[in-house]
């Protein structure tokens, strides 16, 4: 059909009508709508009408808001009516293209988000097209709904292999738990184990019954991943550390093994064996007499080392290489009784039908003292002839290319560990089902198909998943082509070369096959190999044979699947009815919402309506189909998507509050926000969908107070400029002694656009008023002194103002300045001539207190002084500066210095004592008697070493004193690492500079090194910052004195050492005032380093790991001892505390993190 083209909108008739008068507010468009009344047609407050009222929302008869059309009125639901197709005719000589059709869209013309925002009128964008899309609005409703994860998500894809969940870090043994599932003839004897006689409880807790019902789960259930929980607590895993994945093998097939020697059933008993145990010999050849000595030993993998770019038979060649021993590492021969050249050697005797070969990809690297891992590439075959690998050199080279070979082994699985680290990193498995005869990508819960070991998987590409929790089911597609050469692959960094044809063809090449192709890597760990069957004369039930291997599950384990599978089936069940009935609602609500959105419109000011909030409509129609906003008001105005059933409809409140203003009407600020509805359709809203809004409005409701207020504040924006600009026409001078005066703050600010004297609702304060009176009059109510402060404005502009401000009072410019202000301001600079020469003449008379006057005790001469205190020399020396401004101190009182028994209440040799304490000579002490009122004379006596006051000290008294506070200051003084640490002896240390000694301890980046460079911000802590003043409380702790200590110099609370006295303060949950910390005391603080954790018990320098090698499987059954919890944990703690495994903090046993640094704890088994 032609394209629809819009008809062009033909201008309107705009014109006024002939002898119609014109209002220039009209000529302002949209702005009459609103507030633009304001200043033409209503001039006060007075003159407001319901029209002006009902104009400032736009909800007027004169608003030039539209009505806008309905934009989904005219639509059908595609349920009710399905679309059209529009026809259309070319006349005879005419294209089809040629055709135009026209639409008439005037409707809309003028209708669009923008524009209709702030439009009352128009209901068109607030959410409606989230419910026309039928499919999107369901799939919103439902996921809203909180059905839950559909548990047909969770089934398995018929012919796909189960996953198996990762509980934390457990991929390891995910990993090899898919290799054993398939390998078959492991997995019947596993399901071949019985428990003793009257042993059926234990058994089922035991690891080798849950590996049944692991097993049998992935063969029987019809879940698309297992939870192998219970066979991880069996075996005791912590399932938040990652573990080796070749360890987890060797211990676990050992624990294995010792099940299936418990075992009456034969074969079982030498299961593992006969399926993966070989037969190696490790030899020595003497040189001189050709004697051999050999030992032989069985062996479950063969472990080969790693070289970059290297290949599987490459290394295999290395690894049988013969060593030869000469020179200081001749070999001691029994037969010649001597050393002699030797050459020891290793060999294959035996082979066993599965082969597994681990890639030592985790090395030590002796110069880092640290595992890494090594990312050396590999290249290992798919068909892997191991004939030239088994027996003596000899018969190795005999088998070289003579004939088909009887050791033919096929690849069935590659593991892989993802991640750059040897500490951690991640396991996955590609392994070949059996089953399925294909190969497939295990990445814990994620199964996916792939064409053959070393492809992309799709777990980490955008391929099709075919198993997964949130996969859905489908049914797996076969990928057609092969791999083409050497196709590079990110995720696994491996490439494939020559891969096979396809993977839908038998697994099983023909008996004369011998190399298939090559795979390499940079993440296999281990590979597993299986003899080819028909190549050797085998046990019929080896690994690659099905005839006659029993796979049918235990009956218990069955027992325990059917019931998972039996719950999964009830789940699925239960969801569908569930979503069904909620889809039937669904159709319900999206009906009855539709039709009210469809006719909720008006059409002229003569329907009744009602005003809501435009943020309540559409909270009303997104509710169901979508999240609602943050930040609810309260009274949960919205709604609260959890609820028991779906289903169920209750009573729901939506607010109006954003439109309503504090006196509980509409808001005329808050217009934009308001939208008119039909009051018929607010009436099914509340029958139909059981919904209010609250307060509920009509037009009618704007509030007057709120439009009283916003039009005198509007009004004056228009007048005050007016006003401004008039009363700068008439302010010009003619003459000295015309014209008033007038405060010049109170004229500056009032002249601005915006003065900011402007109170909104409220007149502007008049030039007289409280404020700004002074500026002009002074306060016996004559005119000012102060000539800076106020200027002279004209007789007109004077008048001008009092139109605006009848009451104002303004002094005229031939007032005469006060008489009682001049005299005292000639009195003023006569005293302070006075005063001036009174300061310098007790400044020449006690010259030596005010250049000495704070002097301490630990600068004093030898000699007689007297006490003052420093408050009063401090206040003395102001007046000096500044006599004419500041009080002149009324005298000295040593009253605070002496207690109730006129005895001294400090010590003048303690340093905490001295606070507030200044020493000034003894001949200056009777000075200030002759110039102040002094009382209680205390001499000191300086002897050189003390200082020994004439009146002695009361100690008790003394005690109390600087015990009793609430808050005071006491000093922090950081030691230097090669300061002394204070002992009860040297409770104060002396801060010399000692020699740098040797033997001490240098690593790098030390923060307690004397020569080592130590960090920035221990640098910047100078000599002169090492003391600091802190706040304290009777009642702090000492843990919150080192959080403050912490944010005063930035030292971690776990390396700070306080003394105090000489001793170490230990318990960080004790109050300072049960130490006796007193007013103005010195604690010393001293820095510890970081790598103290570097000396071994005699002193030496131990390196350590930057990774943590952890407990490995300690602890679990797979180790030994259960328990695995490490001696001496908590030893010295107090009964019922718990120490912190960060900062060692002994924290009570209730508390859930740590009180020093809010580590989570865990209590002590």
């Amino acid at each position: 059909m032609p394209p629809k083209r819009t008809r062009r909108v033909s201008p309107s008739a705009n014109g006024a009508v002939a002898g119609e008068r014109l209002k220039r507010a009209r000529l302002a468009g949209h702005d009459y709508s609103t507030w633009g009344w304001v200043g033409t047609d209503v001039t006060d407050a007075s003159q407001i009408t319901l029209e002006h009222r009902l104009a400032t929302c736009g909800l007027s008869r004169e608003s030039t808001f539209p009505f806008c059309a309905n934009r989904f009125s005219g639509k059908v639901d595609r349920e009710d009516k399905p679309d059209v197709p529009t026809q259309s005719t070319a006349t005879a000589g005419e294209l089809e293209d040629d055709v135009i059709v026209v639409s008439d869209d005037d409707e809309f013309a003028h209708c669009d988000p923008k524009n209709c925002r702030n439009n009352p009128n128009c209901l068109n964008y607030l959410g409606q097209e989230k419910w026309e899309d039928e499919d999107k609005a369901l799939a919103s409703f439902m996921r809203l709904a909180n059905l839950g994860e559909n548990p047909l998500h969770e089934t398995r894809v018929p012919g796909v292999p189960v996953g198996l969940k990762n509980l934390g870090a457990t991929c390891y043994a995910n990993a090899f738990l898919q290799v054993w599932f398939q390998d078959l003839r492991f997995r019947s004897g596993v399901y071949r184990c019985q428990p003793a006689q009257d042993n059926d409880e234990k058994f089922q807790e035991s690891p080798i019954f849950q590996l049944q019902v692991t097993f049998a789960a992935m063969q029987e259930g019809i879940q698309s991943a297992f939870n192998p929980v219970n066979l991880v607590e069996s075996l005791k895993l912590r399932t938040t550390e990652q573990q080796d994945a070749q360890e987890f093998s060797k211990l676990f097939m050992a624990h294995l093994e010792t099940e299936f020697q418990k075992q009456t059933i034969p074969g079982l008993k030498s299961l593992m064996a006969d399926q993966f145990q070989g037969k190696q010999v490790y030899g020595t050849l003497c040189s001189r007499c050709q004697t051999r000595s050999e030992r032989e030993s069985d062996f479950l993998e063969i472990e080969v080392n790693l070289l970059n770019n290297s290949k599987l038979e490459d290394r295999l060649e290395a690894l049988l290489e013969p060593e030869e021993l000469s020179g200081d590492n001749k070999y001691h021969c029994s037969v010649c009784d001597s050393l002699q050249d030797a050459q020891r050697y290793t060999e294959f005797r035996t082979l066993p039908p599965v082969l597994h070969v681990s890639l030592l990809r985790f090395v030590f690297d002796l110069s880092t003292m640290e595992r890494k891992k090594s990312k050396h590439s590999v290249t290992f075959p798919l068909m892997l002839d191991m004939d030239q690998f088994l027996g003596s050199a000899e018969q190795r080279k005999q088998k070289a290319g003579n004939g088909p070979t009887s050791n033919l082994y096929q690849l069935r699985g590659v593991l892989l560990h993802k991640g750059p680290s040897a500490y951690h990193g991640h396991y996955e498995a590609q392994v070949f089902d059996v089953s399925n005869n294909a190969w497939y990508q295990f990445n814990d819960e994620s199964v996916t198909k792939i064409p053959s070991p070393g492809t992309k998987s799709k777990s980490s590409a955008s391929s099709e998943k075919t198993n997964g929790s949130k996969a859905k089911k489908s049914v797996v597609k076969e990928r057609g082509k092969p791999p083409r050469k050497k196709l590079k692959v990110d995720d696994s960094e491996i490439q494939v070369i020559d891969g096979p044809a396809s993977s839908s063809q038998p697994h099983d090449p023909p008996a004369d096959a011998t190399d298939e192709g090559t795979v390499t890597s940079k993440d296999a760990y281990m590979l597993v190999y299986a003899r080819v069957p028909h190549m050797k004369d085998v046990p019929s039930d080896s690994v690659a044979s099905t005839e006659t291997v029993d796979l049918k599950p235990p009956p218990r384990a069955l027992d325990v699947v059917n019931t998972l599978n039996t719950e999964l089936d009830k789940a699925c069940k239960e969801y569908a009815t569930k979503e069904k009935a909620l889809e039937q609602h669904f159709q319900r609500k999206r009906r009855m919402v539709m039709d009210i959105y469809r006719s909720w419109c008006l059409s002229s000011h003569d329907e009744k309506s009602a005003v809501i909030s435009r943020q309540a409509l559409e909270l009303w129609l997104s509710y169901r189909v979508s999240k609602p906003p943050n930040g609810k008001s309260k009274e949960e105005d919205a709604i609260d998507e959890a609820t028991a059933d779906p289903t169920e409809e209750r009573h729901r409140i939506f607010s109006n509050a954003d439109i309503q203003c504090d006196h509980g009407k509409l808001d005329p600020d808050k217009a934009g926000n308001m939208k008119r509805i039909r009051l018929d359709a607010l009436q099914r809203i509340a029958e139909e969908d059981d919904a209010e809004f609250i307060p509920q409005f009509e037009p009618e409701d704007v509030c007057d107070k709120c439009t009283t207020d916003i039009f005198n504040e509007r009004l004056y924006q228009i007048q005050h400029p007016k006003q401004v600009a008039r009363f700068d026409e008439l302010d010009y001078l003619e003459g000295e002694g015309r014209g008033y005066w007038i405060s010049k703050a109170w004229l500056k600010d009032w002249k601005l656009t915006k003065p900011k004297m402007h109170i909104p609702s409220q007149p502007d304060p008049p030039p007289d008023d409280v404020e700004f009176v002074g500026h002009v009059r002074c306060e016996h109510g004559s005119l000012s002194t102060n000539t800076t402060s106020r200027r002279r404005i004209s007789e007109e502009a004077y008048s001008f103002l009092g139109s605006i401000f009848p009451n104002m009072d303004l002094p005229h410019a031939t007032s005469e300045i006060c008489s009682v202000c001049e005299a005292l301001m000639h009195i003023s600079k006569e005293d302070k001539r006075e005063i001036r020469k009174q300061a310098e003449d007790e400044k020449a008379k006690l010259k030596y207190v005010f250049e000495y006057g704070t002097a301490t005790s630990s600068n004093l001469l030898p000699g007689s002084y007297a006490v003052v205190p420093d408050l009063f020399i401090r206040a003395w020396k102001q007046w000096l500066f500044r006599p004419t401004e500041m009080a002149r101190p009324d005298g000295v009182n040593n009253a605070t210095f002496l207690c109730e028994h006129s005895l001294l209440c400090f010590d003048p040799n303690v340093e905490g004592d001295v606070d507030g304490v200044a020493y000034i000579r003894r001949g200056d002490w009777d000075i200030l008697q002759d110039l102040y009122q002094c009382d209680h004379l205390i001499a000191v006596e300086n002897t050189g070493t003390e200082l020994v006051p004439e009146l002695p000290v009361c100690e008790e008294c003394r005690r109390n004193r600087r015990s009793c506070y609430d808050t005071t200051n006491i000093t922090i003084r950081i030691l230097k690492p090669e300061d002394p640490i204070p002992t009860t002896h040297t409770p104060s240390p002396a801060f010399e500079e000692p020699p740098p000694g040797p033997g001490q301890l240098k690593t790098y980046g030390s923060r307690k090194l004397g020569s080592t460079r130590q960090s920035k911000r221990i640098r910047q802590v100078k000599d002169k910052n090492r003391i600091r003043k802190v706040t304290i409380t009777r009642s702090m702790l000492v843990k919150d004195l080192k959080v403050k200590v912490q944010e005063e110099v930035d030292i971690p609370t776990i390396y700070q050492r306080l003394f105090y006295n000489g001793q170490e303060i230990e318990d960080n949950s004790v109050s300072l005032a049960s130490l006796g910390v007193m007013a103005n005391d010195t604690l010393y603080l001293r820095e510890e380093s970081e790598d103290v954790d570097l000396l071994d018990d005699d002193g030496n320098n131990v390196a350590t790991n930057d990774g943590d090698e952890g407990r490995g499987f300690g602890g679990t059954l797979l180790g030994g001892a259960i328990g695995g919890a490490p001696e001496n944990v908590g030893e010295g703690l107090t009964p019922g505390h718990i120490s912190c495994p960060a900062c060692t903090y002994s924290n009570p046993s209730e508390v859930a993190s740590c009180e020093m640094c809010e580590t989570p704890l865990k209590e002590r088994q």
